[in-house]
């Protein structure tokens, strides 16, 4: 008998797999219009791994609405605090570069050393929104997220990728930034679960 996962109902237009897709893309504007505040994105990413989570592992509708219910459930001072810790972490990566853009000496070389360091950031971050610890402790997230990215660099690596991935697509057509923190997500938990 086929496998429920690669067929299609009666008079279903789509299967399965872009049922995911769409519930990808839709807690993806969630999440980004939850982040819309800065201090919140944190939180907003790792309820969007959560959901995405769920999603997959137990065939569970992940809707917009959901996605809000399950934000509103977790958010805690904790999660501000984190956002906080990052736009203060963001600043500072801005302020160098705007240093390294006004002549700085060493530029040349301090450019891609900064694009490696905020690449190398945003992995560590987006690990640790990947993981569960994230619902209670960001510390020990960060903290298990760093291990973990030194302990599995091939995992660290996919994840490096699909953030540059993101990246270039938001530059690219701007409004897709509004869309790319569902995959992102998606490429967290696959990172944490597969590799």
């Amino acid at each position: 008998m086929p496998s429920s996962a690669t067929t299609r109902e009666p008079g279903e237009l789509t299967g399965p797999r872009f049922a995911l897709f769409a519930d990808v893309l839709a807690v993806g504007l969630a999440t980004a219009a939850a982040s819309l505040p800065l201090i919140t994105a944190p939180a907003a990413m790792s309820t969007a791994c959560a959901v995405l989570d769920r999603r997959v592992r137990e065939d569970a509708p992940a809707t917009a609405g959901g996605y809000l219910r399950a934000l509103r459930a977790r958010l805690r001072t904790g999660d501000l605090l984190a956002g906080a810790g990052m736009l203060a972490g963001g600043a500072l990566l801005l302020f160098n570069a705007l240093a390294a853009g006004a002549g700085l000496p060493g530029a040349v070389a301090f450019r891609p050393a900064l694009l490696v360091v905020a690449g190398l950031l945003a992995v560590v971050l987006l690990r640790a929104c990947a993981r569960p610890e994230s619902a209670t402790s960001w510390r020990v997230a960060l903290r298990s997220a760093a291990y973990a990215s030194v302990r599995t660099p091939r995992a660290s690596l996919v994840l490096l990728l699909a953030v540059a991935t993101a990246a270039v697509c938001a530059w690219a057509y701007p409004p897709l930034a509004f869309l790319v923190p569902g995959p992102l997500a998606l490429a967290a938990r696959a990172t944490e679960h597969h590799l």
